[in-house]
């Protein structure tokens, strides 16, 4: 289920992310629900959801961190 618009994303994410933050949670998550159709592909057990929804926080984690603030700031 791919994102078509930040719009559609979880609420987990819009309510968290700021919107480039979304873009990027976004792109990765449709990159990996493309590319990790097959089972055989995924980690363990986990549903094409589940990998796609990792990899996509992962790709905000590299780009994005947490401040002390509780709020999500591009990396320097």
């Amino acid at each position: 289920m791919p994102y078509k618009s930040n719009a559609s994303l979880p609420d987990n994410v819009t309510h968290v992310l700021p919107k480039h933050a979304q873009d990027i949670y976004r792109e990765a998550f449709n990159s990996a629900w493309d590319q990790y159709k097959s089972p055989s592909e995924r980690r363990g057990n986990e549903s094409r959801e589940e990998t796609a929804h990792k990899v996509a926080w992962s790709a905000v984690k590299h780009a994005y961190s947490k401040g002390d603030d509780d709020k999500w700031h591009p990396k320097k």
